[in-house]
């Protein structure tokens, strides 16, 4: 790629007007919050020319697209804020842009998508070298797991009736000339496929086009929750197509090449009905009598059709016959289909004859009715009875009575509280609750063998506050990798009916690293009601709980689990830090449950390994304050507000390795310390809890607490088990 930095332009008179922008970047969003400030900083952070203008339209979206927009309009003058009062689409979206605009030449940069590094020096030393009326770059294609591949832009770009010979270009790899856009009157349309219809009335009216091959535009493919997922509404397909095909300069094409046109709008449709993942089964025969009417409307001044097959084959479309051409098609599809999953069944019986006993139970129990009135819960695995599960269970019993919760737990997992109802993972009584019970609740994930009924609800809680990348973004870091499994993460993500999450920040991130189709409920998180409502009762109870004197000084230290090392090896000697801070104070040591909650055996009589304890929340409310690192207990204990310290020798380490969401040293939640002798002396002086700690602790907590209030549990249970709106 051209990496080509365009000099300043400089107005030291203050007399001239400034000049045009070179560029106008129109970026359209509607939900997509989660991806649209990566959008913008692939713009914003790239040099160009003085003056390049980003215009920003929110598509009267319903998550956080507004806000971000707003934000970043605030915070860079370069950005261009459009609100529309209503959903209009993308097509109008990105006109409402184009009108708003003042630059010589328009990208539109959809806000799930963005542009590389380099691109916008690159795209605007081709402009002004070459002045043409478009800009053809190449595309490359971002699939859900992250995977990359490249449109070609080919040397030398279609023109006229040929350019609809070949596949549209993508909108994002036009990069056009305002003014040639007005004088001929070019707009997008309504509707779906409108991309289509604009990429070829552009190309088609004109032959003043340059072309830049390398992949300047990255373009995400098939993502969870795009607006394209399966409908009956690709049939706008047809329409679209009509428009490309009354086009003048298609009109006045020769005969053969109006058939080549023709024939490949068919072959298109035909390919976009056929496809299982866009168009549903019972709307195809619609959609094909819409393709025949096609046919049938611009086949009168084209040449003779193709012999063969293929000209067999629109001779049926043209007649409407449907049955007749899925004959032609014939079955093998299918056929293979039905081998595949004979082989699968035949896979699953090769195991032990009790677990096939217990898979055939398993099925039988899928097919019985569903229990409207019965939960199961999990946490961690199966490892036991914890976090927001366990909260949304308890509000539950309150709130929803009628629901019976049943808990899936190993055996010999942690202590569950007495009167909860249990079962254990390859038991009958386990495959019969997970295959009879409406809702299903966990932090983590169920194995991948068991079934999401269509009439079930899933409720995906997760458990922290991300600061590490995640999800679908974690292919990024491929140190951090180990088993990550996206084909079985998009499988999971495909169950989920709710996702829960804490803050904004959180929401922005899910919303790229875990999409789901399903709605996300930013509610705060349930575990944490205990520690917004913890008074003084509470601490004295939970001190004494854990034997700990009212007196003491009590730190809790809670490293993160870090992949390098296989087994639990804190940064901090925490037997040394016990000496070090002196007789009245108390440090509890709680390991990583990755490490089957084993601690690092302490010497010291002031040191106690809580590891396999079953509250994280009762170690939180029992303590003064907090020694963490990129632990995700930070955000919940910041709701306590309580001195936070982060003890970080190996940031830089962790930051390559696991790659993370924000700045933690910038913007830590009180005290952010790099070595054991600074650790000591932030005690020693008082610093953890000094004006600049709280001041640090108070943006941490307006940023990642705010919602907080000891109601989270309730307003889960409320839109889950009684059907309320989220309020």
């Amino acid at each position: 790629m051209i990496l080509w930095a365009l000099p300043r332009r400089r107005h030291t008179d203050g007399l001239r007007p400034p000049m045009p922008n070179l560029t106008s970047l129109v970026v359209p969003a509607w939900q997509v919050q989660g991806y649209l400030n990566e959008c913008l900083d692939s713009i914003l952070r790239q040099q160009a020319v003085e003056g390049v203008e980003v215009v920003a339209v929110d598509d009267a979206s319903t998550d956080h697209s507004g806000q971000v927009i707003d934000e970043r309009a605030a915070a860079d003058p370069r950005v261009v804020a459009l609100h529309l009062p209503t959903n209009v689409g993308p097509g109008a979206a990105r006109n409402a842009g184009l009108d708003r605009s003042t630059g010589e030449y328009v990208w539109f940069v959809d806000g799930d998508d963005r542009i590389a590094p380099g691109a916008l020096a690159a795209v605007e030393a081709r402009l002004l070298e070459e002045k043409p009326d478009v800009l053809l770059v190449g595309v490359a294609r971002e699939r859900w797991n992250r995977k990359v591949t490249r449109f070609v832009t080919p040397k030398k770009a279609r023109t006229g009736a040929e350019a609809l010979t070949v596949a549209p270009p993508p909108v994002g790899g036009l990069v056009v000339r305002r003014q040639f856009l007005i004088d001929a009157g070019i707009r997008f349309e309504s509707g779906w496929y409108e991309d289509l219809a604009f990429g070829y009335a552009v190309l088609a009216a004109t032959d003043n086009v340059a072309t830049l091959e390398p992949p300047c535009y990255i373009h995400r493919m098939d993502r969870q929750g795009s607006l394209r997922g399966k409908s009956k509404r690709h049939v706008e397909a047809v329409r679209q197509w009509d428009r490309a095909l009354s086009l003048s300069a298609v009109e006045q094409a020769d005969p053969k090449t109006r058939r080549r046109v023709l024939n490949r709008a068919v072959n298109e449709l035909l390919a976009i009905m056929e496809n299982g993942s866009r168009v549903p089964e019972k709307a195809r025969r619609a959609m094909f009598t819409e393709i025949s009417g096609l046919l049938r409307k611009h086949e009168k001044r084209v040449s003779a059709r193709p012999g063969g097959l293929g000209g067999l084959r629109l001779k049926l479309l043209a007649s409407d016959s449907y049955a007749a051409y899925r004959m032609l098609r014939g079955g093998r599809g299918a056929a293979g289909g039905v081998v595949g999953k004979a082989r699968g069944a035949a896979g699953k019986a090769k195991s032990t004859l009790r677990k096939a006993n217990l898979l055939r139970y398993y099925k039988q129990q899928l097919r019985l009715p569903i229990d409207e009135n019965l939960a199961v819960y999990a946490a961690y695995w199966y490892r036991g009875y914890a976090c927001n599960p366990a909260a949304i269970y308890e509000k539950a019993r309150e709130l929803a009575p009628h629901v019976r919760g049943v808990w899936v737990v190993k055996p010999g997992a942690r202590a569950v509280p007495e009167g909860v109802a249990t079962v254990h993972p390859g038991t009958k009584e386990y495959y019969r609750t997970i295959a009879r019970a409406k809702y299903m609740i966990n932090n983590a994930t169920f194995p991948p063998d068991v079934v999401k009924r269509p009439d079930a609800i899933q409720v995906q809680t997760h458990h922290g506050t991300p600061l590490k990348t995640m999800g679908l973004d974690q292919p990024r870091f491929p140190a951090s990798l180990g088993n990550f499994n996206p084909e079985r993460m998009r499988l999971n993500l495909a169950k989920w009916d709710f996702s829960i999450t804490a803050n904004r920040h959180t929401t922005l991130l899910w919303d790229r690293q875990f999409p789901i189709k399903g709605e996300t409920l930013e509610t705060g998180y349930p575990r944490n009601d205990r520690l917004a409502l913890a008074g003084p009762d509470d601490v004295a109870a939970a001190r004494a709980e854990l034997g700990l004197g009212a007196d003491e000084q009590v730190v809790l230290y809670a490293p993160t689990h870090r992949e390098w090392h296989s087994v639990f090896t804190p940064p901090l000697d925490v037997d040394e830090l016990a000496e070090a801070l002196g007789p009245n104070v108390r440090i509890l040591l709680r390991g990583h449950y990755f490490y089957d909650s084993i601690g690092f055996p302490p010497r010291h009589p002031r040191v106690l390994d809580v590891s396999s304890f079953p509250s994280v929340e009762t170690l939180a409310i029992a303590s003064d304050a907090l020694i963490t690192d990129f632990s995700s207990v930070m955000f919940d204990y910041a709701v306590l507000d309580r001195p936070l310290v982060i003890f970080a020798p190996d940031w830089e380490v962790y930051k390559a390795v696991r790659g993370v969401s924000f700045d933690l040293e910038a913007d830590h939640p009180g005290t952010f310390v790099r070595t054991f002798d600074a650790l000591v002396e932030a005690f020693r002086s008082g610093a953890i809890d000094d004006e600049a700690a709280r001041q640090a602790r108070g943006r941490f907590r307006e940023r990642f607490c705010s919602l907080e209030d000891g109601h989270a549990a309730e307003r889960v249970v409320r839109r889950v088990f009684l059907g309320e709106p989220l309020v």
